[in-house]
């Protein structure tokens, strides 16, 4: 019992429940391992009792949680409400040389807030949901009301309670007495009469992250895999410009989204997947279209230059014409050579207080990227087997290594600026073409134990842990994804500071952001060092601490969320993301009515606050689904549970169905047998829903019917190493696939720009 008690003390899961009815025990070892990673002793029943005994004297003598949620406009959270008659609150802004808010003091005469919250909802202050409602978290936090204002409605910074005319002082009439900071994330520290005091980090938010301008469709592609005919041997950020400036004139498109663009671990070979990075913080300069960078035609050895560009043109043509695959290595080496003797380019003047303007914004984050970049390049990918002095950033022999290494710092810098500076171009290009929102990056779910992220913020991450998913009826074994997870505890003692760091770099240049895994903001399955995933756990955080930072930072930035919440999802998650207008994701195929029937779920039921599509990165092609390619795919692969009678028996009976709803609904007028066609209808279907946005799998517009990404495999298949292809698996340029009539027939049931305004 004492265990359980500590455990939930500091957000570790006990049990689990994999599915309505189903509860399973979380063994004892795995929960003391568990809690250790989170710097908890419980490793003898002395150790519990004392650590409970401080945990649960904590909790008792705290004034204020370590993190409190402000909503702008809704009302104040409980613990801010219920503090005792003659506090007294000092705000002390984020910013530097930011003044500090007046002194409040909580007065002794107050209504009961759960009384005047009610009053004020019935004077029609909210939007017809119930103040305080929650947000099915297991963070025990309280979630509040969403009043339905825009996100830059009445939120600004600087805005008081009741300073907004008779509205805004009638939603609040209990704290009156409170005037709301501006938004951001600030100190609070509270005194109470006899002495008690706290400080805490206080998070002002407005209600919900920005809204999708218009309902749109658009394109998702992994970067790499779209080359044109002047890729150096992957798609690059040239690329994705181009792609965007054409879909967005020609197609109407209001947007593109890419895979993960975060800085890969350096190694050979270096792990290919956008989903396990050295760093989610800084892009990797892979992407950089070379000749796009401002030096390159300065660069008095021009032979050395043509050099690189007739082996970049070879290695392309291995991949587009002689079935070899995408090697990112061999990219890398001719860019990082080409990019070596663009450095070597004095900056004009202009260029060069820009490139200081970015030093400066970025600080210390860049300057460890770099460092951990350069570092590596002499003694490994892997911080871990560095020299021990060096594996503390802040050790005295790293700051000498940091004065030696001085110009490959410089170097690895100089190539984040430059992919900064390219990133914003396509953006620029996306918003000319007319699109809506633009391009759409990925925030993938953790990083590689090795990268830079975990050697900068080692603080910051539960070591000897891995994220991972429990068994469940897809996975028997459980997953285990090999990423270190952040800690809760140190997140919020930092105030967010790495997440912070995090979403406002991702966001700079994005006019979206979709979050892998996005109930990872909730709680995330932990795994024990050497031990399988059945032998995990659930960690929860702080989700309406991480919610309020994420509306906060879109807020700013201008962007819309959308989030990844497929699988098995927490009671409540989808509610509270929906809650603050975080999109979420419906992908066709799993779009069933599983409370009753079982059937297609109809159009007009599906949700309006998600992205919409046939597929994704991890799923089979559409084509390639409607064909049987994928179940004959995982067979040779030995991938199957069952024969592969039986998995073709329920797939055929899966796609038969769907096609034969299509076909009621007229969508299918070319008949069941036309791959073509089923094509068209299903993407006919999704414009039948209510979604916001409507994804189009990029691959899907030419018939391809190879996956990007076949999970369960290593090295078996050839993860996120393939370029797109037609139906008979030949690789396609960017030129090509602008022309191919296969695309524009399928683009034309979304209509043209005057259909999509």
């Amino acid at each position: 019992m004492g265990l359980s008690r500590l455990a939930a003390l500091h957000g570790v899961a006990t049990s689990y429940s994999p599915s309505a009815d189903v509860t399973v025990s979380v063994a004892d070892d795995t929960v003391v391992a568990v809690l250790a990673a989170l710097g908890v002793d419980a490793a003898t029943p002395e150790a519990v009792r004392e650590s409970l005994a401080a945990a649960e004297s904590s909790a008792h003598s705290r004034l204020l949680p370590p993190t409190l949620v402000v909503w702008a406009g809704e009302p104040l959270p409980p613990a801010l409400a219920a503090l005792p008659p003659g506090t007294t609150l000092d705000i002390g802004l984020e910013g530097p040389g930011a003044r500090p808010l007046p002194r409040v003091c909580v007065p002794a005469c107050r209504p009961d807030p759960a009384v005047s919250g009610r009053a004020a909802a019935d004077a029609g202050a909210g939007a017809g949901t119930e103040a305080g409602a929650g947000a099915g978290t297991e963070a025990g936090t309280d979630a509040v009301a969403d009043t339905g204002t825009d996100a830059g409605a009445g939120a600004g910074a600087g805005a008081v309670a009741g300073a907004g005319g008779d509205t805004a002082t009638a939603a609040l009439p209990a704290h009156a007495w409170w005037a709301e900071p501006p938004l951001g994330v600030h100190r609070l520290t509270a005194r109470a009469p006899g002495g008690r005091s706290a400080s805490c980090t206080l998070v002002v938010a407005p209600p919900h992250v920005p809204r999708p301008p218009a309902r749109s469709h658009g394109f998702l592609v992994q970067l790499y895999s779209l080359l044109s005919a002047r890729s150096w041997g992957m798609g690059d950020l040239g690329d994705l410009a181009d792609l965007a400036a054409w879909s967005g004139r020609t197609l109407g498109a209001g947007f593109v989204q890419v895979n993960p663009l975060h800085a890969a671990v350096l190694g050979d070979p270096t792990d290919p997947s956008p989903y396990r990075p050295s760093s989610r913080r800084f892009p990797d300069p892979v992407h950089l279209h070379i000749e796009s960078v401002p030096e390159y035609g300065h660069v008095p050895d021009r032979a050395t230059l043509d050099d690189l560009r007739q082996d970049a043109a070879a290695l392309s043509d291995t991949v587009l014409n002689k079935g070899a695959l995408i090697d990112r290595d061999a990219v890398w080496e001719l860019k990082r050579q080409a990019l070596e003797l663009v450095r070597d380019v004095p900056l004009t003047p202009g260029r060069r207080a820009a490139y200081c303007d970015f030093l400066a914004e970025q600080g210390q984050a860049l300057e460890d990227h770099a460092l951990w970049c350069a570092l590596a390049e002499v003694h490994g990918s892997d911080w871990h087997s560095w020299p021990a002095a060096l594996r503390d950033p802040r050790s005295t022999e790293t700051a000498r290594a940091r004065r030696a290494l001085l110009d490959r710092v410089d170097f690895h810098c100089r190539l984040a600026w430059l992919t900064d500076n390219q990133l914003a171009a396509a953006q620029r290009a996306a918003l000319d073409a007319g699109m809506a929102v633009g391009i759409v990056h990925d925030l993938a779910v953790g990083v590689h134990p090795g990268g830079a992220d975990t050697w900068a913020q080692q603080d910051a991450f539960a070591h000897g842990m891995s994220v991972g998913a429990p068994p469940d009826a897809f996975n028997a074994r459980g997953q285990d994804w090999g990423l270190p997870p952040w800690r809760p505890d140190a997140l919020a003692a930092s105030g967010y500071a790495p997440y912070r760091g995090l979403l406002r770099g991702l966001l700079a240049h994005a006019g979206a952001l979709r979050i892998d895994h996005v109930m990872g903001l909730f709680r995330l399955w932990w795994v024990p060092e050497g031990r399988p995933p059945t032998e995990g756990t659930y960690v929860s955080h702080d989700a309406e601490a991480m919610l309020a930072v994420l509306v906060l930072e879109a807020h700013r930035a201008g962007a819309v969320v959308m989030g990844e919440d497929l699988g098995t999802v927490e009671p409540g998650v989808r509610e509270a993301l929906a809650r603050r207008g975080v999109l979420g994701t419906s992908v066709l195929w799993f779009e069933r009515d599983w409370a009753g029937t079982g059937r297609p779920l109809p159009p007009e039921e599906w949700r309006e606050g998600c992205l919409a599509t046939v597929t994704t990165h991890d799923l089979p092609s559409t084509a390639a689904r409607l064909t049987g390619d994928h179940v004959t795919l995982r067979h040779r692969l030995g991938l199957l549970t069952r024969s592969l009678a039986e998995e073709l028996t329920a797939d055929v009976a899966d796609t038969t169905e769907w096609l034969a709803y299509l076909s009621r609904l007229g969508l299918l007028p070319e008949g069941e047998d036309d791959e073509e066609g089923a094509v068209r209808a299903v993407h006919g279907f999704l414009l039948r829903t209510p979604a916001r946005m409507v994804g189009v799998w990029l691959p899907d517009t030419l018939g391809d019917r190879r996956p990007q990404n076949l999970p369960g495999t290593w090295d078996q298949y050839p993860n996120w190493r393939l370029p797109v292809a037609g139906a008979e698996g030949h690789p396609v340029t960017l030129e090509e696939l602008a022309a191919a009539p296969r695309l524009h027939r399928l683009m034309e049931i979304f209509g043209s720009r005057e259909n999509h305004p």
